[in-house]
């Protein structure tokens, strides 16, 4: 009978396992990976399998704090205006680093693998000698370029605290909810048009600086 129940509960566990992997949403797949995480630890034990029991017994916490994460997520952007920060949803999915003073983060054209949030310190835009003060985000177009490269180089003014988010957490947080990108994308489209209004700023100007130097003349 032991073994019958061993059994059912093991191929149950397996079942949803398998299910996990075929999900495409996230918080749906960890919670099907947690319940399946459960049963192979019942099959484990009635088994006496001690591998499968404290494999499966250490991926139980790691699951629930994730499932846990994905809900907080869900209800921040379900919670969210347009105009609330995507920072405030991105930041407790991000790690923490510190950056020296001097340090440079990245080159323009190098490969872009992260997006940035700065909680403490100056950063620098190099090219245009832009300073990046705490709240700042960057680094995210270089994420949705179609060449995924850096397209301005980025320093460290002073020692700074940093949060990073890496190109494939992201996609797992837009696969879990679209409204993410949407976010993100009006974010790039904000910065692009503002880089494009300063490329522009020289050219209106150049104009009136010849006609003025021509009346003088």
């Amino acid at each position: 009978m032991t073994d019958h129940l061993a059994t059912a509960l093991g191929l149950i566990g397996a079942a949803l396992m398998l299910a996990s992997y075929l999900m495409k949403s996230m918080l749906p797949l960890r919670v099907a990976a947690l319940v399946a995480c459960c049963f192979l630890v019942a099959y484990g034990a009635l088994k006496q399998a001690l591998p499968t029991l404290l494999l499966y017994g250490a991926l139980i916490p790691i699951n629930v704090k994730k499932t846990l994460q994905m809900r907080q997520l869900v209800k921040a952007i379900e919670r969210a205006r347009d105009d609330t920060p995507v920072s405030e949803w991105l930041l407790p999915h991000m790690h923490r680093h510190t950056v020296p003073a001097g340090t440079v983060l990245w080159r323009k054209g190098d490969a872009a693998r992260d997006m940035l949030y700065l909680d403490r310190g100056t950063l620098r835009l190099v090219e245009y000698d832009e300073r990046l003060h705490a709240g700042a985000l960057v680094g995210e177009i270089g994420l949705f370029a179609p060449d995924n490269r850096r397209t301005l180089s980025l320093e460290a003014v002073d020692d700074c605290v940093v949060y990073r988010l890496s190109a494939e957490e992201m996609a797992l947080l837009y696969y879990q909810n679209p409204k993410l990108g949407f976010h993100v994308m009006r974010l790039v489209v904000a910065r692009l048009m503002r880089d494009s209004a300063r490329m522009r700023a020289p050219q209106v100007g150049a104009p009136a600086e010849a006609a003025a130097a021509a009346a003088a003349g």
